[in-house]
């Protein structure tokens, strides 16, 4: 496979130092991407730069990733308007064994391929280095005009941010050229890859490897900044980030993402998260556009790419828990949920608290229902929706009005589902 075709279709190219083609067309290269390890889980923002690993190494290529466990202490300038926080070893260490957990999924660490990827940490180089090393060994090869020129050091410094920059976050572009350097050394690193807010601080590490290591063919490659087609920000709900940690964002809600993006998006995406052929990715855009409601290209977007994070078995129990909405045969599936899956489903939906005392002593749902909780204005509303077979508990069908509750109804030992009508739901909780 050719690295730099197969991105170029897949619009994951935004920009590329001449001969790079030439390089990776001679031999095996190698090539690494930084990540930030600020977090003990990637999020999807993180995503294309892990694809762009992917498809190095599925090219025959060998990728390194970086974490930036220095780098991440200081807090990258580029695209930002204050100074982050900073984080001590320890949570920089627990965060590192994550992350590589999670790109392991992605990527080949463990064989004996000459290309088997690898995962390393800039804080075990820098961690020895003295300031007044530091400045005469590596600071004196680039000029602070250099510095200057980049643009995330132009706008920190043109007003729009009222902290301005510190001398901490100037240093950060001398930092990341100097893992270039060190790869490079090191390990015969050529190519950075990288987001296209990235190509200021990449192309001080060409610069610093020219001026100290006296070598030109040394490369970077950005990727675009995903946007999404309304504008508005990719990755971020009301809720925040989008994690691969199933911890901080569940499959059923991570494979709900990828179902909910609009066409132009589903389009766009498919060709970046997924390692589909573009015949497949064709076939499935000219069957989007001939019956658009089916949805053709979330539906495989969302099983590719929770297949790849989560698991299949976590992806086929996202699909049946999406189905419990719509269908009225899911009481089985219901009764298969955990806690947070069934909030994160009926998210929204209005919440009763009742005695459990009560449903275990067998209270009439006509009361449960009309009485304890307002899901009905009336016994009598109860009992006419009852005979019009317009009534559910936990997706069943009521049919006697004078039935009892019981323990048994509770759902993870807690909860009621009250369907009334087609798309009225209620969620009582038994305390």
């Amino acid at each position: 496979m050719n690295f730099i075709e197969e991105l170029s279709w897949r619009g994951m190219i935004h920009s590329m130092m001449p001969g790079v083609e030439d390089q990776l067309k001679k031999e095996m290269t190698t090539a690494y991407l930084g990540i930030d390890p600020t977090a003990d889980s990637l999020h999807i923002g993180h995503l294309v730069g892990v694809m762009m690993l992917k498809h190095f190494q599925n090219s025959g290529h060998k990728p390194i990733a970086l974490v930036g466990g220095a780098t991440g202490m200081i807090g990258d300038p580029s695209m930002k308007s204050q100074e982050r926080k900073l984080i001590d070893e320890d949570t920089l260490r627990h965060n590192q064994e994550a992350i590589k957990r999670q790109l392991s999924k992605f990527l080949d660490f463990d064989s004996d391929a000459p290309n088997a990827a690898e995962l390393v940490n800039n804080y075990d180089w820098m961690k020895d280095f003295t300031f007044l090393g530091f400045i005469r060994d590596v600071g004196k090869h680039i000029t602070v005009n250099y510095m200057m020129s980049k643009d995330s050091v132009k706008k920190r410094l043109s007003g729009e941010s009222r902290e301005g920059m510190s001398f901490t976050e100037f240093s950060y572009q001398l930092l990341q050229g100097y893992d270039f350097l060190h790869l490079f050394q090191e390990k015969n690193c050529r190519i950075q890859l990288g987001g296209s807010d990235q190509w200021g601080n990449m192309t001080t590490g060409t610069e610093m490897i020219r001026r100290i290591a006296g070598e030109e063919g040394v490369y970077a490659i950005t990727c675009p900044l995903i946007t999404k087609a309304d504008g508005g920000k990719f990755g971020k709900t009301e809720s925040g980030n989008v994690w691969l940690d199933a911890r901080y964002t569940s499959p059923y809600k991570f494979y709900q993402f990828w179902l909910n993006v609009s066409d132009a998006d589903a389009e766009k995406y498919i060709k970046i998260f997924t390692t589909l052929p573009k015949e497949e990715i064709d076939a499935l855009v000219t069957e989007q556009a001939a019956d658009p409601g089916q949805r053709p290209l979330q539906k495989r977007l969302a099983k590719e790419i929770t297949t790849m994070v989560h698991s299949a078995e976590d992806y086929e129990a996202a699909v049946e828990a999406s189905q419990i909405l719509f269908s009225n045969s899911a009481a089985d599936a219901l009764h298969k949920l955990d806690e947070k899956t069934l909030l994160e489903i009926f998210e929204g939906v209005p919440t009763f608290e009742v005695s459990r005392e009560e449903i275990s002593g067998g209270i009439k749902l006509a009361d449960l229902l009309a009485d304890r909780a307002k899901v009905f204005p009336s016994k009598g509303e109860f009992r006419k929706m009852v005979q019009q077979n317009a009534v559910s508990i936990n997706k069943e069908k009521v049919t006697d009005a004078n039935a009892p509750a019981s323990e048994a109804m509770l759902l993870n030992d807690k909860f009621i589902l009250v369907q009334r009508g087609k798309k009225n739901y209620f969620l009582l909780i038994a305390r």
